[in-house]
């Protein structure tokens, strides 16, 4: 399992899900959840992604991860369209608890409303709602 770590590149959501804005396209980002939400999770053993195409709501529901625990919904940081999906976590859905911010990635998102961003916190505001 991944060490607790919470990037500074990132957006967070307070869902615990993340944003990586494309440099090269900033109208392009990778969602995923974060280190905090996989742990509270525990080992995650099946991801239900949505179909390539299907639109995002900013704070709505966009999927499911099953844990051994509980089943939770994945909450879209960002409004947009999915252009892909991490077909890997099919296969093997532990690279979500493996490694939250690189090859246990979930969706790519061609954003609809790129300053919504703008209400995503950083990595230092995301760790202090953490700290409680």
């Amino acid at each position: 399992m991944a060490q607790a770590s919470y990037p500074d590149e990132l957006l967070y959501h307070p869902e615990h899900d993340w944003a990586r804005i494309d440099a090269a396209d900033p109208a392009l980002a990778t969602l995923g959840i974060t280190w905090y939400a996989q742990d509270a999770l525990g080992e995650v053993v099946f991801f239900d992604p949505p179909a390539v195409g299907t639109t995002l709501a900013k704070d709505a529901s966009y999927a499911e991860v099953e844990s051994v625990k509980a089943v939770s919904d994945v909450i879209a940081p960002l409004s947009g369209e999915i252009v892909e999906v991490n077909e890997a976590l099919s296969e093997n859905p532990a690279m979500i608890n493996e490694d939250p911010y690189g090859e246990g990635w979930l969706v790519k998102v061609r954003l609809s409303e790129p300053s919504e961003r703008d209400s995503l916190m950083d990595a230092a505001a995301y760790r202090a709602t953490l700290a409680g």
